[in-house]
Order: structure tokens, then sequence, then C-alpha cells
């Protein structure tokens, strides 16, 4: 998966930073997710309905229950597949951009250029402490369907400080150059199209 990531680098573009997420964190991330309690208690309903449908009404109910324990299912496959996710996600920063794939069955391999970006965010939850991991979380200029910003997540890294010190500065440096090119800086920036020079 990083070979078919690091065919979208450009051949002028230097790799600064590449990696993973730490895999305990991330599974046990998708063990405990959001809908596990929803998972939960939808189970625990529809077993009582279950019991209680025994008997002459069971071939209604099996058939019944099994299409209604949707989300039960849905949340029983997010676990069983994050191992296949965990195997399709990663993470590259070159000079120019940031770099992601992420999927369980289709790839999706994403590049946001430090032009894009807008913010950069640093975020722990309780199991990124407890595996001393971090997220660096970018917001993007663009926006979703639901008209919230687009943001991407650099996950459950060991080194999350130095990649988050490093986006920043990088994301800070290129809008710079943006905003004052052809030489209105000091005479290090020779112009937006120029090699970064950090």
């Amino acid at each position: 998966m990083v070979e078919e990531l690091k065919s979208m680098i450009g051949t002028d573009e230097t790799i600064l930073y590449e990696g993973k997420p730490d895999k305990k964190c991330f599974i046990m991330e998708s063990i405990f997710n959001p809908l596990l309690p929803v998972a939960i208690i939808w189970a625990v309903i529809d077993m009582g309905f279950l019991g209680i449908g025994m008997g002459s009404m069971q071939f209604f109910m099996i058939p019944f229950l099994m299409v209604h324990m949707m989300p039960v299912w849905i949340y029983l496959s997010g676990v069983i597949f994050s191992f296949r996710k965990y195997r399709n996600t990663c993470y590259i920063v070159t000079d120019h951009a940031v770099y992601l794939s992420r999927g369980i069955f289709a790839m999706n391999l994403e590049a946001k250029t430090f032009a894009e970006l807008s913010r950069v965010n640093l975020h722990r939850g309780i199991f990124d402490q407890i595996f001393n991991v971090g997220d660096v979380q970018i917001t993007t200029n663009q926006f979703t369907k639901k008209n919230m910003p687009a943001v991407l997540g650099i996950n459950s890294i060991s080194n999350y400080t130095e990649v988050y010190q490093m986006v920043k500065k990088l994301q800070k440096d290129i809008y710079s150059d943006i905003m004052y090119p052809n030489d209105l800086r000091p005479e290090e920036n020779h112009g937006y199209r120029t090699k970064y020079r950090g």
C-alpha cells in the first residue's frame, strides 16, 4: 500500500515522514468506538424479543431479528475488518503535500498540498494516551457535503509532536511563499515555484 501512495509523489518532492498508525491503538479504537454501546443495547433488546418470540412465531422472528439487528452487524463488521483497514492505512509527508491512504475494500488515496491546509491540531484520546501516541489533525480549506471543513488525520503515531511541528511549519512557510512571492520576502525566497528551503 505504501508503494501505491508513493507513486503519487512528484519527482521534485522529498519525503520527510512516512509511517502507519500504532497497530494496538488502531485495533482498540476500532473495538471501543461510539457504536459499541448502541450495538450492545440493541443486541440485548433483540435477544429478549427472540426469547419471548420463541415457539410458534420463531420462523417469523428469527429472519426479522436478523435484519433488525443491522446496527450490531455493522459494528461487528467494523471490528472484523479493522485489520484490513489497518493494512491499507499509510501516511506520507513531503515538502509539498500530505498523502494518506485508507479504506477496507476500496483504496482511497488522498493528497493535499500545504496550500490547501488551513489549520493543524494535535489530538490525544484515551487510547492514544494509554499507548503513548497521538493524532495530527489537519483541516483543509475544502468542505464536506454537510458544509463542514474536511479534516485529514495522521492518527495514532508515536512521533506525533515532531510530525505536528513539521506539518505546521511547512503549512506556514508555503502559505507565506504564496502570499508574498517574487522577492517580496527576504533574499532566501525567490518566488512560489522555487524549491522549499525551510
